[in-house]
Formats: structure tokens, sequence, C-alpha cells
């Protein structure tokens, strides 16, 4: 699998919003599926999408409102070994 970049937004609204738990939740996935080596997974301050956050960005596709469950299926999809 190719290294995956996974941005998450970390500005007041979308942290508020939610990506507070989708931090915790990533990095958890991340862990349990031993992934660390295969993802490089940051932070930004803000995405400028406020209204539509909490903000998610894999590789180029931005997702928007992730919710917790949203999360799950998102990285289910994206990170899955081939």
């Amino acid at each position: 699998m190719e290294k995956k970049e996974i941005t998450i937004c970390l500005g007041s609204s979308c942290f508020s919003r939610g990506n507070n738990k989708n931090l915790e939740i990533i990095q958890e996935y991340i862990k349990s599926k031993g992934l660390e080596a295969d993802i490089n997974f940051k932070g930004q301050l803000c995405s400028e999408q406020c209204q539509e956050g909490p903000v998610l960005t894999i590789d180029n596709t931005t997702y928007k409102e992730v919710t917790q469950t949203k999360l799950i299926e998102i990285l289910d999809k994206e990170l899955k070994k081939e």
C-alpha cells in the first residue's frame, strides 16, 4: 500500500464539532491495524471550511461533516490493504 496522508482540521470549530474525538479514533485505528508505517497523520490549524466541519482529508479527498460513525467507514474504505 502506498503511504497515505491523513490531515485532520484542529481549528476550534472543527475541534468542538467532533474532531477532538475523531483525533483519538484515528490514532487508535492506526495503532490497532498496525498501520503506523503506512500513514502520515497530521493536524492543521484550520482548513477554512468551518461551516462544514468537522473536516478530514485523506490524500486529495476531503471529507466534511465527519461523524464518528462515518469516520470508521471512511478509514475502512481508504486504508484497506490491497
